[in-house]
């Protein structure tokens, strides 16, 4: 009985874990360039003293789905998504270099270009910075140029250039903060290097790539999976229960 009710307690658990992680994509199905994680299941052996015999099945997250999303148009100068691979190089509330396809930018009051949720953007020297301006516009290679306070409205000045950076797949992960961060023991000395080659389209910005259907058919699978691990829990229980009294006749 006791092997029925540890599996079944076991892949109970895991399930509500697996629903966590499908629930988690579903709510970010509108979040701009965000990034869906994949789930899995899969037999372990129970560590420590036991018989060799114990199983229990671990939920995991194996990667994420780096593949990109649909671009959506908006006609905002400062919203930009980037076409086909690639980053857009930031800095979170560390100080460390992270990456995102989230290209929702804005300059806030001290003229430093941010994302929505307030990382600093960085370019060639560090932080895009820029000084009082009429018009800003950004190039398709990432070039930030503006029309000073004044100034003639077809003169650009160009004064930084978004850092975009293309690292390998394999020395990425995303991180518990949403960003992509290199794997540790992988980092690049002196921060990412910039491709030249990426490029960029403003006024888009790239939507989630969650598949809200696929989700939700998931999400589905395992609360039926859930209840049936339910199941063998209370039948193992009433087992355990019907020998108890056929021992006590005897």
């Amino acid at each position: 009985m006791d092997k029925a009710l540890y599996i079944g307690m076991s892949g109970a658990k895991q399930n509500m874990l697996s629903q966590r992680a499908h629930a988690n994509n579903l709510a970010n199905v509108n979040t701009t360039g965000f990034k869906k994680d994949f789930a899995q299941a899969r037999s372990m052996p129970v560590f420590g003293e036991h018989h060799p015999t114990r199983a229990y099945a671990m939920a995991e997250r194996p990667g994420t789905d780096l593949s990109a999303g649909a671009l959506m148009q908006t006609g905002r100068k400062l919203d930009v998504a980037l076409e086909g691979d690639g980053w857009l190089a930031v800095q979170n509330d560390l100080g460390e270099e992270v990456f995102t396809r989230s290209g929702s930018l804005q300059v806030d009051v001290n003229g430093l270009v941010r994302l929505s949720s307030g990382e600093m953007v960085l370019g060639n020297g560090g932080p895009v910075a820029l000084p009082p301006f009429d018009n800003v516009q950004l190039g398709a290679d990432g070039t930030v140029s503006i029309v000073p306070v004044g100034g003639p409205p077809d003169q650009l000045v160009e004064i930084d250039r978004l850092k975009l950076v293309n690292p390998p797949k394999d020395a990425i992960e995303k991180g518990l903060d949403g960003f992509i961060h290199r794997k540790p023991g992988a980092a690049v000395e002196g921060g990412e290097p910039a491709d030249g080659a990426l490029r960029i389209a403003s006024g888009f910005l790239e939507s989630s790539n969650v598949n809200a259907v696929e989700e939700m058919i998931s999400n589905l699978q395992l609360s039926r999976q859930y209840e049936m691990q339910v199941k063998v829990m209370r039948t193992a229980n009433e087992n355990s229960e019907a020998a108890a009294r056929l021992l006590r006749n005897l």
